[in-house]
């Protein structure tokens, strides 16, 4: 899938003392700070859109989130490597077509362009590999017969109709058994990760399931449902935590540093994706240890926004309306990503103001009085520090009340290099 492009990102000068903070990071797992990734290179995966309603605020708050955290690794010197997916085919997207009348392909082909044009505008690092489910479905077959034979999936009879021309192979399923590190990843207990199941997308009250936890991971075809040659699968799509597990390991090979998303995703989805690939590394829990990393839920008009519930406030709009991309992303940037908030006008307001502030400083500027690069150290430790995004604005704010303060120039490629706001 193709991809949008890179934002040209300024050099920095090192530290003056040669020194650095490394890059820590809240582990949904640990409930602790990390360091993300010590190793000289550093492997991101972040879990994609469905691209049925693209791009709402909850959408850009997440991928801004694993934005600064690549610029702050960039900016250490690592070699990065972001990988990320589409959920092309699911059941949302389905659901949204037929109720819009819209073929599914054109819906779906028509968000992702959408998609693409906000993270374009907003300045966000595009992924080195931006898979869809659909370009996934070979590696996907792949990846599930070789869990069938491995003893570590199972088939399911399908209901009368279902199946085309072989319904007797039935769907697929993840036995969880055959996992014994389920559930390290949330720690969650058996009845809490049960309702969150049932609450996301999964099917506990499915019969012929051996445990009411375990996961599709082939769903066969259905009449009025696209589906694909699965081979001895039978025709049908795939599951959506093997579809992520799949594109994480090819992209990025197995284990990797990072994968993240919003705080819904920690259950089931990266519970599930994460015990596919410790199954199909073959290495049980030494084949796909990672730090998870989860950015809190925007809300708005009183609820998480959402597309089943339709408060949705989306990029697009917003510049349609002639908001300036650089003041969403502030307005974004003031609130901490883990923290959850709730999206009013004053947050866009705010973010204008702050950005015509800092604007009028830079443009105000003379010789530095102060000490140059006060700013840059201050921005690069607050983002060292789980991506402290209001203390490195409050560093540029104080920077703005008096620009004598520090070197302009440094100041501006600092904003622009690890913040992604040009002036």
């Amino acid at each position: 899938m193709r991809t949008w492009q890179a934002p040209e990102i300024p050099q920095l000068p090192g530290p003056q003392d040669g020194r650095r903070d490394p890059v820590v990071v809240h582990d949904s797992t640990t409930r602790g700070l990390v360091e993300a990734a010590p190793a000289e290179s550093a492997r991101l995966y972040a879990c994609g859109i469905t691209p049925y309603d693209a791009t709402h605020l909850g959408h850009a708050n997440t991928y801004l989130a694993f934005d600064l955290l690549q610029r702050a690794w960039l900016d250490a010197g690592k070699a990065v490597t972001y990988v990320s997916n589409v959920t092309d085919v699911d059941d949302p997207l389905l659901e949204r077509a037929d109720a819009t009348g819209v073929d599914w392909r054109d819906l779906a082909a028509e968000q992702t362009q959408l998609f693409r044009e906000d993270m374009t505008a907003l300045r966000m690092l595009p992924p080195a590999t931006w898979t869809g489910a659909v370009e996934s479905v070979p590696a996907v077959v792949e990846a599930v017969q070789a869990l069938l034979e491995a003893g570590a999936a199972y088939r399911v009879p399908v209901e009368p109709g279902a199946g085309g021309d072989a319904p007797e192979l039935g769907d697929v399923y993840a036995d969880l058994t055959a996992d014994a590190d389920f559930g390290r990843v949330s720690g969650f207990d058996t009845a809490t990760m049960t309702a969150l199941f049932a609450e996301r997308g999964g099917d506990p009250q499915r019969d012929g399931k051996k445990s009411p936890l375990d996961p599709l991971l082939w769903r066969r075809e259905r009449a009025g449902e696209p589906a694909w040659d699965g081979g001895s699968l039978g025709t049908g799509r795939p599951g959506w935590h093997i579809e992520c597990a799949v594109i994480a390991r090819d992209g990025l090979g197995l284990p990797f540093d990072v994968q993240g998303g919003g705080a819904d995703l920690l259950f089931p989805h990266h519970e599930m994706s994460t015990s596919h690939d410790r199954l199909l590394s073959g290495r049980g829990a030494d084949g796909a240890p990672r730090v998870h990393v989860h950015a809190g839920l925007i809300a708005y008009q009183g609820a998480k926004m959402s597309k089943s519930l339709g408060n949705l406030v989306l990029v697009s709009r917003l510049r349609e309306a002639g908001e300036e991309p650089a003041a969403i992303r502030l307005a974004l940037l003031a609130h901490h990503y883990r923290t959850e908030w709730e999206w009013t006008d004053a947050d866009l307001e705010g973010a204008r103001q702050r950005l015509a502030r800092w604007r009028a400083a830079a443009e105000s500027s003379g010789p530095a009085a102060g000490q140059p690069g006060t700013v840059l150290a201050a921005v690069r430790r607050a983002l060292a520090h789980d991506l402290d995004a209001p203390a490195a604005l409050a560093a540029v704010d104080a920077w703005a009340a008096d620009p004598a303060s520090d070197d302009t120039e440094l100041v501006v490629a600092t904003v622009d290099a690890l913040l992604g706001v040009r002036l």
